[in-house]
């Protein structure tokens, strides 16, 4: 399995797109806690919450980040968190889906992230049953087909995350 700077190489290597699919309410990222805190608290984010330099270093080269967050009202803290950080993503040029499973079952759908690079190459996340990421597998070739499939309908049934926003503030 891969983690730490082995596992961001990945998103240095990828040439055309990364597609991400989140299925968990709670993601507990050691780098996030000092700023997760600054948001309960309801203290400025700051500029990068504007323009994701994360995926505006990725855009800017032309490659294409998409992801579907596949959630359940009412949200976590630290989904109200997170979401709330994704105009700045968008901002920077990543397309975010949202499927929330409080308005029906999505079927075809994976109990678990993963990341999708280059339509080619699948890891499969793991974490802890706290959120904490253990790394992340690659899958193996001949299930490819499955999870362009989990792709695909996940973003026929996910809804623009602005307008779920709108709705769910």
């Amino acid at each position: 399995m891969l983690a730490g700077e082995e596992f961001g190489r990945l998103f240095e290597a990828f040439e055309r797109t990364a597609f991400r699919l989140e299925t968990l309410a709670v993601y507990d990222v050691e780098e996030e806690a000092d700023e997760f805190a600054r948001f309960l608290a309801g203290e400025p984010m700051g500029p990068e919450w504007d323009d994701n330099p994360w995926v505006r270093s990725m855009t800017d080269r032309g490659k294409r980040v998409a992801r579907v967050h596949v959630l359940a009202s009412p949200l976590t803290d630290y989904l109200r968190y997170e979401l709330s950080a994704y105009p700045g993503n968008i901002a920077a040029g990543e397309s975010i889906g949202i499927i929330d499973l409080a308005d029906g079952p999505v079927l075809g759908l994976p109990d678990h992230d993963f990341w999708l690079f280059d339509d080619r190459d699948v890891y499969r996340m793991h974490y802890t049953d706290a959120g904490e990421f253990v790394g992340a597998e690659l899958v193996p070739p001949h299930r490819l087909p499955e999870y362009r499939a989990y792709r695909d309908t996940a973003q026929a049934h996910a809804v623009p995350f602005a307008e779920y926003w709108e709705h769910h503030r």
